[in-house]
């Protein structure tokens, strides 16, 4: 059975987060539909559907006004206008000064009025201010009960207004209208800001590469490249593609990438990626990726859907608002009817108006828009920091990480191994032993390996690989080739015991290679790896950050991982590991350490399962491994350690501004409710309680998303 895709919407006309969880809840229920997130921060609908027009005809069903269109028709991507059109803020605000002046009017001169017996002209300002600043309120209040569905913020204000009317409270009922389309119009504006900020970032995409052609150098689309392809950056260009550095040096700004202010250089043989701006000098390149395959695509890719993935507080949001404003009704109905019935002397007008302020207040707008906005902020400020984040769920996950494992080699290591020492033994040469190695190690592309090819090169030499007969390479533990009249065997400790060669020292404090010719112990070549300059201080911040156990799983040998564990100040390390062994061992981390979240660091291919397993599975996206990258949760596109701890504080201060939000709604929010139940708070108050929760609270949220930005630039 083929395997249903996830599928990629742009959502037009979409204006309200109750909307938008009316719509992914209403998908839900589509028979075929396997999964389903409406990410309102992007307006991206992600779903998973056997066939697209149910998922059409279903939104058309839920809200008519809301357009779905496919990625590959109009992109935010490929350059394409944003299908959200642009919001008419001068429109809106000519239609509200209109509504505020006849409700000053209407204000300063409603005792003349009522004197004079001007009711006719009365009931026009009134309705006419009325329907003026709350037209839109009442459309949404009325397509929501044609749909069946009695509750959500527009019929509540409805509801609101209209009682106020009713009772001929006139100025508080245009006043809340007004005032509520006042806040609505800042919200929007605020939300706005959050969505540029974000489009900022994806315009970092290159627009166009110069490639060779036979009648010269031609400007294409990136998208239309091939691998192999020769492309030239000029001095302030974009790098338009992955690639190789075939002529020419420069300075390049890569802080759309990884968050770093410091221009890197690239000289011939160096790698580049997409989204670098060339600074100095003129480049050519040979392509090395496709574009959808390069750094800035895959950073792009994982922006725009990271919303899709949701935190659990998001969903108990959503589903909170569901119950929660029918509840509110109920309670509002149950105050305007119980107490003039029940307790001698009480007027229904009084009590009607208390219910009124009520559900004024009661509106979850501040909750419902502002969660979002806060994950969507932290996210927007990783990504600018070089932090790709894969979604709102790892938020969470990030700041609730207490044990973070490590893998060495690229990780915690530079990875870029080089030949330190060469000791040779019972009668052979060091020569003849570099040779030996060299042979055995020719097949491998191993950076131990190479390294060893690189050292005995250097001395003018080259391996004739047709001398080789036999190769078995021994997982974990190294090689045995027939080289000639020779029979070698390279590796590590365990292959010396393994085949019973004898040999006087096991433990060494760097990487080493023992070699055996013909049985015999012909000496050994330690390798050197270099601990990452910024590795002591990414352990430093892990622990002033309440860490609580760090380690380290390698393949390296028991020697080299002690001195780098003690170097780095690790909690434990394990050592000698297969891939298999590091899912073991790591397993076994997660039992002893199961009080909080544990997180894993790798950049291999082989790192990818442990990936896989960790709560949080983090990936080094400059160099590491793609089976690595694809598995991960979080990727540093700068290889830095350093990131994790970065990543962890963007996390718990978005968890701070999330929770801010939520106890800043709920603490006023019940305060006026309890203050509009005593009849000491008026619609007034609670309007402006109610949009001013809602404006603190995005506002507070968009400050991730600023902080973002400033780096960024």
């Amino acid at each position: 059975m083929t395997a249903v895709a996830m599928e990629k919407f742009h959502v037009k006309n979409l204006d309200c987060t109750a909307c938008a969880a009316k719509i992914e809840r209403g998908l839900q229920q589509v028979d075929g539909v396997e999964e389903v997130s409406l990410d309102f921060a992007n307006l991206k609908l992600h779903v998973k559907v056997d066939d697209i027009k149910k998922v059409i005809n279903a939104v058309r069903r839920i809200e008519p006004d809301v357009e779905i269109i496919p990625e590959d028709k109009k992109s935010i991507i490929s350059g394409t206008s944003d299908p959200q059109p642009e919001f008419k803020l001068q429109r809106e605000l000519g239609v509200l000064s209109i509504a505020t002046t006849l409700f000053l009017i209407q204000l300063f001169f409603e005792n003349r009025i009522h004197q004079q017996s001007f009711a006719g002209f009365e009931i026009i300002l009134v309705l006419t201010a009325y329907l003026l600043a709350g037209w839109n309120v009442i459309q949404g209040a009325i397509r929501t009960i044609r749909k069946g569905d009695f509750f959500d913020e527009n019929v509540l204000m409805v509801i609101a207004t209209g009682g106020a009317i009713a009772i001929h409270a006139y100025s508080e009922a245009i006043g809340v209208m007004i005032f509520f389309k006042a806040g609505e119009l800042l919200q929007d504006l605020a939300v706005s800001r959050s969505r540029r900020s974000i489009q900022a970032l994806l315009a970092a995409k290159p627009e166009k590469a110069f490639v060779k052609t036979s009648d010269g150098f031609q400007e294409v689309a990136p998208e239309t490249v091939k691998i192999g392809d020769t492309i030239i950056v000029k001095p302030g260009e974009k790098v338009p593609l992955d690639g190789e550095v075939i002529t020419g040096s420069s300075q390049l700004d890569a802080s759309a990438l990884t968050g770093e202010s410091v221009p890197v250089t690239a000289e011939k043989g160096d790698m580049v990626m997409a989204g670098q701006i060339n600074k100095t000098g003129g480049l050519t390149l040979r392509v090395s990726r496709l574009f959808k395959e390069s750094s800035i695509a895959r950073i792009m890719d994982m922006v725009e859907n990271a919303t899709a993935r949701k935190a659990q507080t998001e969903k108990f949001m959503t589903t909170f608002a569901r119950y929660y404003t029918p509840a509110v009704v109920l309670i509002a109905l149950c105050i305007a009817l119980i107490p003039p019935l029940f307790i001698p002397g009480a007027a229904f007008e009084t009590w009607i108006y208390r219910a009124l302020v009520l559900l004024v207040i009661s509106c979850p707008c501040a909750l419902v828009v502002s969660i979002p906005l806060g994950y969507f902020g932290g996210i927007g400020r990783a990504s600018g920091r070089g932090i790709l984040v894969k979604g709102s769920n790892y938020i969470d996950a990030l700041a609730a990480i207490k044990t973070v494992v490590f893998d060495k080699t690229g990780t915690l290591t530079e990875g870029v191994f080089e030949v330190r020492e060469v000791v040779n033994l019972n009668g052979y040469s060091k020569a003849q032993l570099l040779e030996f190695a060299a042979a055995a190690e020719s097949q491998s592309n191993h950076p131990i390996a190479t390294s060893i090819q690189a050292a005995f090169t250097s001395e003018g030499r080259d391996i004739d690989v047709t001398r080789i007969t036999e190769h078995a390479a021994i997982s974990g533990k190294g090689v045995k080739v027939r080289y000639g009249e020779y029979s070698i065997v390279a590796g590590n400790d365990h292959l010396m015991h393994l085949e019973k060669i004898d040999h006087k020292r096991c433990d060494f404090d760097s990487t080493v290679v023992h070699v055996a010719v013909d049985g015999n112990y012909a000496g050994y070549i330690l390798i050197g790896d270099t601990i990452k300059p910024d590795a002591v201080d990414a352990i430093e911040d892990l622990r002033k950050q309440g860490i609580g156990h760090i380690s380290m799983l390698t393949g390296d040998n028991k020697s080299s991982a002690a001195f780098v564990a003690r170097q780095l100040t690790l909690d434990s390390y394990y050592a000698d590991l297969l891939p298999e062994d590091k899912v073991r061992e790591f397993e076994r981390i997660k039992k002893e350490h199961d009080s909080g979240t544990i997180a894993f660091v790798g950049d291999g291919i082989n790192d990818a399962p442990v990936i896989a397993m960790a709560d949080v599975g983090a990936a080094m996206g400059a160099l590491g491994a793609d089976a690595a990258i694809e598995t991960a949760d979080v990727v540093f596109m700068s290889d830095s350690p350093a990131k994790m701890g970065e990543a962890v504080a963007i996390a718990r201060q978005t968890r701070v501004i999330v929770w801010q939000n939520i106890i800043l709604a709920f603490i006023i929010k019940g305060i006026f409710i309890m203050l509009g139940i005593i009849g000491l708070a008026t619609m007034w108050e609670a309007v402006f309680a109610d949009m001013g929760t809602a404006l603190i609270a995005v506002a507070n949220s968009t400050r991730l998303i600023g902080k973002r930005s400033n780096r960024a630039r």
